[in-house]
């Protein structure tokens, strides 16, 4: 036996085909014995007809006036028409039955049996009617007509089973071939992005059929894949940029140290890398959050919280050390409900109070909304500090980007980054403004 063909194109062409025979088939067969059970049903309706008009004349003439009756329609050119009456004994008083009469069963009863003429087999499908007189009539068809119809219907049926087998296996190939180049842009733009053109895109016919989504599904996990090399090396790129002069800084300190005898200033010195060390440490860990979040699927499936009362516990946080150089904290919280990961948003939160604080001059007032809005919920935070230039606004959103102003100020310059990653992840937009003056930032995610 051959084995089965390992190409997926080639099996498809041949399910086509097979299914295509099979349904005619099945069609075939069905059409047939309709059309033979409607034919037998007239056959036996004529003969239920003859019948009962021979009765009626041996209710008349008796069994005499019915022999004659057969002979006579014997003789005449009804070449399908079989008669035969017989004896309470079983024999042949008159027409043609060469078997034996079956004995027994209720009157009428149908038989069906096959006669010779010549080459020819035909079928009969006959009625025994047992007589008042002890007599047994026998009248039937044969089915020379319903047969040779029958046959004709065959042989047109088989022609039609040639026909389709041959369309059907035209149409599974073209099938097959129709489906192996949608397939092979598909194969061609993963083969050619597996070896470096990151770029590449399945081409697009706009037909939205499953072909076309599978293709744009597909473009979306390769920018997807883009996005997140592109992160990657963006990450290297400032790694290699903005921490190398600190780790220089940091080691030319320890060799100057290493060279200088102990002392006070020696402990300062030391005091002072050991803080330059933990900052380092600070932003790789940022760094490492980042990255990530930024890998994570999107939150749609996350739990329902309340915003609100996580806002309400990082402002009970933040309150103390806001006391202490004479900021207040307002709140104006309101109930506001979305799907997320109550971590990372208690972590947003914590960042953009920190910063609002870090920046706020003493004794000003730091405020913190958050409201259902028609768009979704409002997260707002507003300070009093000196704001960001609004060219600065969207560069502040990447990473290691400070405003040169706050350049020797503790941070990692990633806090930013951090809350803009965490809005994405959950479906949200964030937007700096000016609060007139200081810097306002606005958070909307969609409501749960």
């Amino acid at each position: 036996m051959s084995p089965a063909p390992r190409s997926a194109s080639a099996r498809l062409a041949l399910a086509v085909t097979a299914s295509f025979l099979l349904a005619f088939v099945l069609l075939g067969v069905g059409v047939h014995y309709a059309v033979s059970a409607l034919l037998d049903g007239d056959a036996r309706e004529v003969v239920r007809a003859d019948a009962a008009g021979l009765v009626e004349l041996y209710r008349e003439g008796g069994r005499a006036a019915l022999a004659d009756e057969l002979r006579e329609r014997g003789a005449q050119d009804d070449t399908d028409a079989v008669y035969a009456l017989f004896d309470a004994q079983g024999r042949t008083l008159a027409g043609h039955y060469e078997d034996a009469l079956p004995r027994g069963g209720r009157s009428p009863h149908w038989i069906a049996f096959a006669q010779h003429q010549g080459d020819e087999r035909l079928r009969v499908v006959a009625q025994l009617l047992h007589l008042p007189g002890g007599e047994t009539l026998l009248t039937g068809v044969r089915l020379r007509s319903q047969d040779r119809f029958l046959a004709l219907m065959l042989r047109t049926a088989l022609a039609a089973l040639l026909v389709a087998a041959t369309l059907g296996a035209a149409i599974g190939w073209l099938t097959s071939r129709w489906v192996s180049r949608r397939l092979r842009h598909l194969d061609d733009t993963a083969a050619r992005v597996g070896e470096g053109e990151l770029a590449l895109r399945v081409p697009l016919d706009g037909s939205d059929d499953a072909f076309d989504r599978l293709a744009r599904r597909f473009n979306g996990m390769l920018d997807r894949i883009e996005d997140l090399l592109g992160g990657v090396r963006h990450a290297t790129d400032h790694i290699a940029h903005d921490l190398r002069t600190p780790l220089t800084r940091l080691r030319n300190r320890l060799e100057e140290l290493r060279e200088r005898p102990s002392g006070q200033s020696r402990d300062a010195e030391l005091d002072a890398a050991i803080a330059e060390t933990d900052q380092l440490l600070q932003s790789f860990g940022a760094l490492l959050r980042l990255a990530r979040i930024e890998a994570q699927a999107p939150a749609i499936q996350a739990p329902r919280l309340d915003l609100a009362a996580l806002a309400r516990d990082a402002a009970d946080l933040y309150t103390p050390s806001a006391a202490e150089r004479g900021i207040v904290l307002l709140t104006e919280l309101a109930p506001g409900w979305v799907q997320g990961d109550a971590d990372q948003l208690f972590q947003l939160l914590v960042n953009l109070l920190d910063n609002a604080l870090k920046y706020a001059p003493a004794d000003s007032a730091v405020q913190l909304r958050v409201h259902g809005e028609s768009t979704g919920v409002l997260l707002q935070v507003d300070d009093r500090g000196p704001g960001i230039p609004e060219a600065e606004r969207e560069r502040m959103f990447d990473r290691f980007q400070r405003m040169e102003a706050h350049r020797g100020s503790p941070g990692t310059g990633l806090g930013l980054s951090l809350v803009r990653a965490i809005v994405q992840r959950h479906g949200g937009r964030i937007s700096l403004g000016d609060n007139g003056p200081g810097l306002r930032v606005r958070v909307v995610l969609p409501a749960a």
